[in-house]
């Protein structure tokens, strides 16, 4: 019978600071990717469409609170 060892504090907060930094690296290029098309409608005119996708980024940012300032839960 084999079991897998628990890793110690140490390498737990490793592990968790690593998890933190992925979800913040695909929270930068989701946001960057929102930038890429609002800028693209606003080059071809069109406006009301930025406008929409800038308040869909805005949602995601106001969404993304865990990643963008960490919080503990009670």
């Amino acid at each position: 019978m084999s079991s897998n060892p628990q890793p110690d504090d140490g390498q737990a907060e490793l592990n968790r600071l690593v998890g933190e930094l992925e979800k913040a690296e695909a929270y930068e290029v989701r946001l960057r990717q929102f930038f890429i098309d609002i800028k693209a409608e606003l080059a071809a005119g069109h406006t009301a469409n930025a406008m929409s996708m800038l308040n869909e980024a805005l949602r995601f940012i106001d969404d993304a609170t865990d990643v963008v300032a960490p919080h503990q839960e009670p």
